[in-house]
């Protein structure tokens, strides 16, 4: 890696917007180190020098762990854990098991701020540690119900983004909250506004431009500010 080079920690990288992410960084002359759950075809067929791909569990602390002592030596300019679930989204609340509503309680909103605490000391000075929410977080937003137990998890992991930089707000911290947009992913469905390429191409640009702000700010993929 060149001095001048940027170097970003992709967190959930297998496909859609984790993907999209990582080809963007990529083209843009940035240095990706890109997480997996499992072994992936589309992330394979990545060929790059500037690229290192790593498996991990966002949901194991143990795995997280081992991959931070992988990468211990490492500084990354961006750490952005994109990784979340929308099991059952469509469900009202109710009719959905509390073992289902815990789990994607656990993935959206605590394992990033756990990942986020293991790696805080990778993160180079200027730069800055993102998190995938949603728009479907914003509680003043929440005019037309549905999405219940997504919703909530991606609220939730709202609040704690924002405890997460006044716990380290002597540091300098900064945490950028991004909403990707309504995309045609496996997770937007095909009826979604955007195409990958148009949410990561925003995200990037913005990410781009804040990195390294101090604070926790809530933004979507055209740089606009959200309310929490």
């Amino acid at each position: 890696m060149t001095q001048s080079q940027k170097n970003a920690l992709i967190v959930g990288a297998s496909r859609g917007l984790g993907l999209g992410l990582v080809e963007t960084f990529l083209k843009r002359g940035w240095r990706v180190t890109a997480t997996q759950r499992k072994p992936s075809p589309d992330l394979a067929r990545l060929k790059a020098d500037a690229l290192r791909v790593e498996t991990a569990e966002i949901d194991d602390d143990a795995s997280v762990a081992n991959l931070h002592n992988r990468l211990a030596s490492e500084r990354f300019d961006l750490i952005f854990v994109v990784a979340g679930v929308a099991t059952q989204a469509h469900d009202p609340l109710h009719e959905v098991s509390r073992a289902v509503a815990a789990q994607v309680y656990l993935t959206n909103a605590i394992s990033p701020i756990r990942f986020a605490e293991t790696f805080l000391g990778c993160l180079a000075p200027g730069g800055s540690l993102a998190l995938m929410s949603s728009i479907l977080g914003s509680v003043s937003l929440n005019e037309d119900g549905g999405w219940e137990t997504y919703r909530a998890s991606k609220a939730a992991l709202n609040t704690l983004a924002r405890s997460f930089e006044i716990r380290h707000r002597a540091e300098g911290v900064s945490v950028l909250v991004m909403h990707p947009g309504w995309v045609r992913t496996d997770m937007g469905g095909e009826e979604a506004d955007i195409d990958v390429a148009t949410s990561v191409t925003g995200l990037a640009d913005v990410l781009e431009a804040r990195l390294g702000e101090p604070g926790a700010q809530y933004l979507d993929y055209r740089g606009e500010t959200l309310p929490w």
